[in-house]
C-alpha cells in the first residue's frame, strides 16, 4: 500500500515535470524514447532516414578508441523489445563524445542515416549518461544465414555463434585486421560445375553465407595482426581451415560484408595442420614439382637493379624469396621442377633461370631454348637434375598462333631417366589470368563465372594441343605431361580442351571432386574466400597409365600473405610455408 509520502512526492514530481521545458523532458533519462527498433525497420534501409530521434539504451561495445569507427553500439535493454524478429534491437552511434561507456544505459538525440548499408544515429546533439546497467544477452546465431537471407534483423545487436566457423579467407588479415569465416570451406564453383548460370548462383549463395572476424578497427596493417592469439607469428599461424569458436560480439555492416566486432577474445583452433611434401609412390623413378614463383625477380643479378618491376622491392627480399622457393621446391626431391612466374631476363650467369637453378643445388640445370620466349617480363622454365636425369634433343618454344606476338611461350623439352629407354615429353604454359585490364569484346567478363580472358586461353590450349602434337617423336616417348598455370579452373573451358584432347588432369583423377557442398580434397589457389585449381599436371592418353601419384601439396596457398616474402611477419630462413601464393602441384611417373 503507498504511503502519503509517496503520493506527495509522486504529486510534486509531476509539477515540476510540468514547469519543466519540454527540452528538458526530452533529455530525461527514462523519458519516452524513440524504440531503436522503430529506427531499424524491417527492411534494410531506415524508415526514419534523415529525422532527429531520441533513443535510449545500454552500450555494448565502444569503438571511440584510436583506429576504431569513431562511435559505439547501442542496444535496447532486454526488457525493452518489441519482441518482433524481423526488426533489430541496435544502433551504432557516430560520435567522439566520451560520454558513456560499456555496460551503462545512455541517451541519445540525433539524425539517422544510412552509411554505406550501415544504420547509424549521427550529428548527435544529446548524450546523457544515466547509469549502470545489465548487457542484453547475445541472440544465438548459425551460418548459413536462417532462410538464405542477410541477417539485417540483428543489424548492431550483439550476438553469440552457436558452433564454430571454418576460416575461407586470410588474405586482409594483416592489411585490416579480418578473416573470413564460414560454416564450411567454399570452392570456385567453377572447379565443381560448368560455367553458366547455376555457377552464377552458388557463388551469391556462398558470398552471402559468410562473416568477418573484425578487430574493431578501421586502420590498414595493424601491427601486429590482430589474429590469432598470440600474435600472429612463422609457428602460430591461422591457416585457411582452421576454426574459430567463442565468437561473442556485436554483428555489423561495413564495406558490403557482414562483421562481428568481437567483445570477448575468439579461440582459434588448428584444424588445418601443416602438412610434409607427399612422399614418393612406391615404384616411381620420375617426379615432376610444378610451381608458380609469385614473380621471381633477382635485379641485375650483381645485388643491384631493385625494386625490380614485378618481384621482390629488396635485396634482402629477394634473398629471403629465393632460399624459401628453394626450400619449397627440394622438399618433395623432384627430379624435375616446372615453374612460371620466372624473370624473362635470359639465361646468362646474373639471369633469374641461373640464380634459381643455384639455389635448387649443384646437380641443377636450367633447359634452355634458341627460341625467344615472348615478350612479356615473366616467363615459364623448366630444371632438372643432371644426376638423375638428362635432357633429349632440342627445346622448344611455341611461337605460333596465339603466341605469334604474345608472351609466355610455352617451353617443351623432352626428359628420360639416367638408365631407362622410356621418356617423358614436359610442356610448360602459363596462360592469360583471369584479370579484366584491357579486357574488351569476347574477352570480358560473361557473367558465366569464367573471368576475363576466358577466349584467349580457350584459343591457347587448342594451340597447345595441336603444337603437341606436331612436336618431334623421341626415342621411347611415353607420352606427355602439360604441366603449368593455365588459369583456369577445372570445368572451364580452356580444361575441356585438353581433356576432349586426351589430357587429364592426375591430381583430379587419383583425388576426384565431391558434390557442390564438399568440393574438391586438393587445390592450388585461394581466391577470395574459395579454394580451386589453377595449376596442373595433364598427361596425354598413352602416358596416364604411367603415372602412379599426384598431389597438390598446400605449402602456400591456405597461409596468410604477411608470412610471404613480401609479408610484415619475420620467418626462419629457409621456412617453405608461405613461399608463393600457388600450391605446387607433384605428379610421380613410373617409366
Amino acid at each position: 500500500m503507498k504511503s502519503h509520502a509517496t503520493d506527495y512526492l509522486t504529486t510534486l514530481l509531476t509539477l515540476l515535470m510540468l514547469w519543466l521545458p519540454a527540452g528538458a523532458i526530452a533529455d530525461t533519462c527514462g523519458s519516452p524514447a524513440t524504440a531503436i527498433s522503430q529506427v531499424q525497420g524491417s527492411q534494410a534501409r531506415s524508415p526514419l532516414v534523415g529525422q532527429q530521434v531520441t533513443v535510449e539504451g545500454v552500450v555494448t561495445l565502444d569503438s571511440r578508441h584510436r583506429g576504431g569507427f569513431r562511435g559505439f553500439y547501442l542496444q535496447q535493454a532486454d526488457g525493452e523489445t518489441d519482441g518482433d524478429p524481423t526488426t533489430s534491437e541496435g544502433l551504432f552511434v557516430y560520435t567522439n563524445r566520451k560520454t558513456g561507456r560499456v555496460g551503462h544505459r545512455v541517451r541519445v538525440r540525433g539524425r539517422i542515416k544510412e552509411f554505406h548499408g550501415l544504420t547509424e544515429l549521427t550529428d548527435i546533439r544529446l548524450l546523457k549518461d544515466c547509469g549502470k546497467a545489465t548487457l542484453p544477452a547475445p541472440a544465438s546465431v548459425r551460418l548459413p544465414w536462417p532462410g538464405a537471407r542477410a541477417p539485417e534483423h540483428l543489424e548492431n545487436m550483439r550476438v553469440a555463434v552457436a558452433a564454430p566457423l571454418t576460416v575461407i579467407d586470410n588474405y586482409n588479415l594483416a592489411r585490416y585486421g579480418e578473416l573470413t569465416l564460414a560454416n564450411a570451406p567454399q570452392s570456385i564453383p567453377t572447379n565443381i560445375m560448368p560455367p553458366g548460370s547455376e555457377a552464377v548462383q552458388l557463388q551469391e549463395r556462398q558470398q552471402l553465407h559468410r562473416l568477418l572476424l573484425d578487430d574493431n578497427h578501421g586502420v590498414r596493417y595493424p601491427e601486429p595482426p590482430p589474429w590469432p592469439t598470440p600474435a600472429l607469428a612463422a609457428n602460430n599461424t591461422v591457416r585457411a581451415g582452421d576454426t574459430v569458436s567463442a565468437l561473442d560480439g556485436v554483428l555489423d555492416y561495413r564495406f558490403g560484408a557482414w562483421r562481428l566486432q568481437p567483445i570477448s577474445r575468439p579461440h582459434f583452433h588448428t584444424d588445418n595442420h601443416r602438412p610434409a611434401a607427399p612422399e614418393r609412390a612406391t615404384g616411381a623413378n620420375l617426379r615432376v614439382v610444378t610451381l608458380n614463383l609469385e614473380n621471381y625477380f633477382n635485379g641485375d643479378g650483381q645485388g643491384g637493379g631493385f625494386p625490380t618491376p614485378r618481384g621482390a622491392k629488396t635485396p634482402e627480399q629477394f634473398e629471403q624469396q629465393n632460399r624459401r622457393l628453394a626450400a619449397t621446391l627440394t622438399a618433395p626431391d623432384p627430379d624435375i621442377v616446372a615453374v612460371a612466374e620466372l624473370e624473362n631476363d635470359g639465361h646468362d650467369k646474373d639471369s633469374a633461370m641461373a640464380a634459381l637453378a643455384r639455389a635448387l643445388g649443384p646437380d641443377w640445370r636450367p633447359v634452355v631454348s634458341g627460341d625467344s620466349s615472348g615478350n612479356d617480363v615473366i616467363q615459364t622454365g623448366l630444371f632438372y637434375r643432371a644426376d638423375r636425369v638428362e635432357p633429349l634433343g632440342q627445346a622448344h618454344r611455341l611461337n605460333a598462333g596465339p603466341y605469334r606476338n604474345l608472351g609466355r611461350r610455352p617451353l617443351a623439352q623432352a626428359f628420360r631417366p639416367r638408365g631407362l629407354a622410356a621418356s617423358v615429353r614436359i610442356i610448360v604454359p602459363h596462360l592469360k589470368s583471369k584479370a579484366c585490364r584491357g579486357a574488351n569484346g569476347a574477352e570480358r567478363d560473361q557473367g558465366d563465372g569464367q573471368g576475363c580472358y576466358n577466349q584467349r586461353r580457350t584459343n591457347a590450349a587448342r594451340a597447345l594441343v595441336q603444337w603437341a602434337d606436331s612436336l618431334p617423336d623421341m626415342p621411347g616417348l611415353a607420352g606427355t605431361l602439360i604441366t603449368g598455370d593455365l588459369n583456369s579452373y577445372a570445368r572451364e573451358e580452356p580444361l575441356t580442351v585438353f581433356r576432349n584432347a586426351g589430357y587429364d588432369s592426375m591430381v583430379h583423377r587419383f583425388h576426384p571432386c565431391g558434390s557442390t557442398s564438399t568440393g574438391c580434397p586438393h587445390a592450388t589457389y585461394r581466391y577470395k574466400g574459395r579454394h580451386g585449381s589453377l595449376d596442373y599436371a595433364l598427361a596425354s592418353e598413352t602416358l596416364a597409365a604411367r603415372v602412379i601419384g599426384a598431389w597438390s601439396w598446400p605449402v602456400n596457398a591456405g597461409e596468410p600473405g604477411a608470412l610471404g616474402y613480401q609479408g610484415s611477419v619475420q620467418v626462419p630462413e629457409a621456412f617453405p610455408w608461405r613461399s608463393s601464393d600457388h600450391n605446387p602441384v607433384i605428379t610421380d611417373l613410373a617409366l
